[in-house]
């Protein structure tokens, strides 16, 4: 199935539109987690699995509803507090999340704070499971673990490109990936929102959306090449892109429709999960025609000045 037939896009002569798109953003996201950096002491606001604070797992004997929980919390002065199902849905169990404290007293306090408010401004049976407080160094360590885990599933794909294709694919590839990663989390800094360990999920989660989808179009370009070898590779990356186009439309836009429901839909609980899925797919659609491509003809073009080879492999029989 196709939407569009003999497209012929000229994407690489609107390569410096794009570079001021991905830069405006990019230097947006940075001032803002600058900035952020200086008056929080974090790049983005963090949620309460990194920065630390007491969760409260609440037993319910009705199915809770989350919105009027937040009600009652708010109402009673609890500011910033997370409210989400926690285990299965069945047993009516809600996990409170409550701002940072930093001693074992906040046992006591957070599970007297969440007992007086519930019981206050919510008409329901229910019963306090469990009050555990996440420190400020657990907090660090999964901060430090989410980072990495992104670095290395980026240096991971890297090393499968540069084994499967060449480096200078690989590199192209996972320069998209960091651009995807830097405008989403720069996204999140702009807008305030926290980033919590299932943002980073969903990262991860665009890390390989945006991969596939670079691969699929250097595929084409390789594929090509071994057709048109003498082919300018400028006219052969366009004509590759404009190939791929509608399998990338129908992907994307359909995968876009279904994270965006979840956004408008989903709840508080989804929130950040799928605002990091929607600027993401977007972003990392984009950047697979505007980004990785146009790279391997710059690099191309660097090669062709220094007087070095400049072509680049193509796929086998």
């Amino acid at each position: 199935m196709e939407f569009f037939h003999s497209v012929s896009v000229d994407w690489l002569g609107k390569k410096w539109y794009f570079l001021a798109f991905s830069m405006i953003f990019s230097v947006a996201g940075v001032v803002s987690m600058a900035w952020h950096y200086k008056t929080i002491g974090s790049p983005v606001p963090l949620g309460v699995d990194f920065r630390g604070g007491t969760q409260v797992e609440v037993q319910f004997l009705e199915t809770p509803d989350l919105n009027r929980i937040r009600q009652a919390v708010g109402a009673a002065g609890i500011k910033d507090a997370d409210i989400s199902i926690f285990g299965e849905a069945a047993k009516n169990d809600v996990l409170i999340s409550l701002p940072e404290q930093l001693n074992e007293a906040a046992l006591d306090t957070g599970r007297a704070q969440v007992e007086g408010a519930l019981k206050a401004h919510y008409t329901s049976n229910f019963n306090v499971r469990s009050v555990q407080v996440v420190g400020p160094t657990v907090g660090h360590q999964l901060e430090k673990q989410a980072t990495l885990a992104t670095l290395y599933s980026m240096l991971g794909m890297l090393i499968y490109l540069w084994f499967r294709f060449q480096l200078i694919y690989g590199v192209a590839a996972v320069v998209a990936c960091f651009h995807d990663t830097l405008i989403t989390v720069g996204f999140f800094a702009l807008t305030n929102q926290e980033i919590s360990l299932t943002v980073i999920a969903a990262i991860l989660t665009l890390v390989g959306y945006s991969m596939n989808d670079t691969i699929v179009v250097f595929d084409r370009i390789r594929e090509n090449l071994r057709i048109s070898r003498r082919e300018p590779l400028p006219i052969l990356v366009n004509r590759s892109i404009n190939q791929t186009l509608s399998r990338t439309v129908l992907t994307s836009g359909l995968t876009f429709l279904t994270v965006l429901s979840l956004y408008v839909f989903g709840g508080q609980v989804l929130k950040g999960f799928s605002f990091a899925l929607v600027v993401g797919i977007l972003i990392g659609t984009y950047s697979s025609i505007a980004v990785a491509a146009p790279m391997l003809v710059a690099w191309q073009e660097w090669r062709a000045k220094k007087g070095k080879s400049t072509s680049l492999p193509a796929a086998r029989r």
